[in-house]
């Protein structure tokens, strides 16, 4: 069975379970952890699909996807995803991992668990479309979507000097994008 548009319901398929949990009311932590696992794990599923239709022996992108998305000045951006060989397995390892932190934080995330979903799930999205990004703008775009909640995840969540970390995190990025640092 061939899913149509199956790279976009992997790619946004975290972003809905987090709207799911944004309308979940805060007291309802079971309820939100559940959500993220649920979404994750479907996700991963889905994700599962992928490496079950690929064509390793085809060369090129697979299953991509085009849409116009933006005309400005004679230049059009699109939102244009596609998959390769590798793409293939840094997405099944992203849809993978992302259950596993979900359950690893089950206990020790104790306070504000619902932004934390929230931003694995987030983030899960921003990574699988950097994966899958075949036009500059749309990669950036995914690019920025994964920052944001890791810097959340650092500063928020993170150890003893997590606000030095994330502010490090943020500034080494935007000034210097191929700093190992």
């Amino acid at each position: 069975m061939e899913i149509g548009h199956i790279l976009s319901l992997v790619i946004y398929l975290p972003a809905i379970a987090a709207l799911v949990i944004l309308l979940l009311p805060d007291r309802a932590e079971r309820a939100v952890k559940l959500a993220a696992f649920l979404g994750s794990l479907l996700t991963f599923v889905f994700s599962l699909h992928l490496f079950y239709h690929f064509d390793a022996s085809q060369g090129g992108m697979q299953f991509e996807e085009s849409i116009p998305w933006i005309h400005a000045s004679g230049y059009t951006i699109n939102h244009h995803l596609g998959i390769d060989g590798i793409s293939l397995f840094l997405i099944i390892l992203t849809t993978f991992l992302t259950p596993l932190a979900i359950l690893s934080s089950w206990k020790s995330v104790t306070r504000r668990i619902k932004p934390y979903m929230i931003c694995l799930l987030a983030l899960e999205t921003g990574m699988i479309g950097v994966f899958c990004a075949l036009d500059l703008v749309l990669f950036y775009v995914f690019w920025e979507v994964m920052l944001l909640p890791m810097y959340f995840l650092i500063g928020v969540w993170g150890g003893e000097r997590r606000i030095y970390a994330a502010v490090k995190f943020i500034l080494t990025r935007w000034w210097d994008p191929c700093s190992c640092r």
